[in-house]
């Protein structure tokens, strides 16, 4: 009798985010269906939903808006796809899908211009993934300040691009 065949390799990120990822997204961010301001600024920019931001598209945000639940999970879907774009454009190495849904995470915080002008995606492009996994506990400074709930997010995010247990993190 043959031996069995060996597994096959991770599935291909497929460009989306998957559901741990979406499950830090979504438990880091917190869900508001009334629009606040910025707790890193005290101000700017005003957000609602799950993170959602004017800079990501619409809605606008301003004091006084609100949406409904449903408003909110339709938001994020179109909001994630800007992030996932901007991990797939770029990363230009082979990605496992936790990996790529570490980084979609980490985009959505930080923004695409932070993502590109980081250590982490320079050493990931060149190939030293235990670099960049390093990389994520430098991004938890908000107004000048360490934020201890960013110290548990790129925690969070880090456990889940090295496939380790991201949720004692949550």
């Amino acid at each position: 009798m043959p031996p069995p065949p060996p597994p096959p390799p991770p599935p291909p990120p497929g460009n989306t985010i998957n559901a741990a990822g979406l499950e830090i997204v979504k438990g880091f961010e917190g869900l508001s269906l009334s629009a606040y301001p910025d707790p890193g600024t005290g101000g700017e920019p005003w957000t609602i939903g799950y993170g959602h931001t004017s800079a990501a598209g619409p809605p606008q945000v301003s004091r006084g808006l609100t949406i409904t639940r449903a408003e909110a999970e339709e938001i994020l879907k179109r909001d994630l796809k800007k992030y996932e774009k901007a991990v797939t454009d770029a990363v230009t190495r082979p990605l496992t899908s936790d990996q790529f849904s570490a980084l979609v995470s980490f985009t959505f915080n930080v923004g695409p211009g932070n993502l590109q002008s980081s250590t982490l995606l320079r050493m990931l492009n060149a190939g030293d993934i235990a670099g960049a996994s390093e990389e994520f506990a430098k991004w938890v400074y908000a107004g000048g300040n360490v934020m201890p709930g960013l110290q548990r997010r790129r925690r969070a995010e880090r456990a889940l691009f090295r496939s380790e247990n991201w949720q004692q993190f949550l």
